[in-house]
């Protein structure tokens, strides 16, 4: 059953994004870019369903977001320190592709068992991943073929028809988002940067 949350962010909002989130449900949820889709990054039934929902094909991963270097640390393997400080010290948007995911559902992440992360900045978003205690998918609200949608207004009405709750807070919110930049750690040990 869809729910739309009818308050400005407070904890009624928060605790039913968690209670769906939990449950294996799909939310649509303002981050600190874009309006994202998410599910609990460790249910792969859940991340099958954003597959679905975004006509995405299985094995182009999808990102996922932490609410601190701690939780990156939990959910990765052998990464090497300069990626966590890079991480702990961006002050713009900024998704970092950690070598090796653990933990996370299998169909997350790349062929190569690498995951990208982001640390976001949006408070609700931070708020949402402690509470839940797992990282959590972070996609663009759009299917694959179409642009993501820098406004919440702009997400079509399709798209919120498939998710099982989308998050009041920022709704309204007119400043448009854009993409993080993603970068990655080459085999000479120096930053990379794959998208602008």
């Amino acid at each position: 059953m869809k729910t739309v949350s009818k308050s400005r962010w407070n904890v009624h909002d928060l605790n039913q994004a968690v209670k769906v989130l939990k449950e294996g449900g799909i939310i649509l949820y303002p981050t600190d870019t874009i309006w994202g889709i998410g599910c609990d990054a460790t249910q792969a039934d859940a991340v099958e369903k954003i597959y679905r929902i975004k006509e995405r094909p299985v094995g182009k991963s999808m990102l996922v977001l932490v609410s601190d270097i701690h939780m990156a640390e939990g959910y990765t393997e052998d990464t090497p320190e300069l990626i966590l400080q890079v991480m702990k010290e961006a002050l713009d948007p900024l998704t970092l592709i950690f070598p090796k995911a653990c933990k996370l559902a299998s169909n997350l992440p790349a062929a190569d068992g690498s995951i990208g992360m982001r640390l976001p900045r949006d408070p609700f978003c931070v708020e949402l991943i402690k509470k839940l205690g797992r990282p959590i998918v972070s996609s663009s609200a759009n299917r694959s073929s179409e642009p993501p949608p820098p406004l919440f207004i702009d997400i079509p009405q399709y798209f919120l028809n498939l998710v099982d709750y989308v998050v009041q807070w920022r709704q309204d919110d007119l400043r448009p988002g854009k993409p993080s930049t993603v970068v990655m750690l080459n085999a000479e040990g120096e930053m990379e940067m794959i998208r602008p």
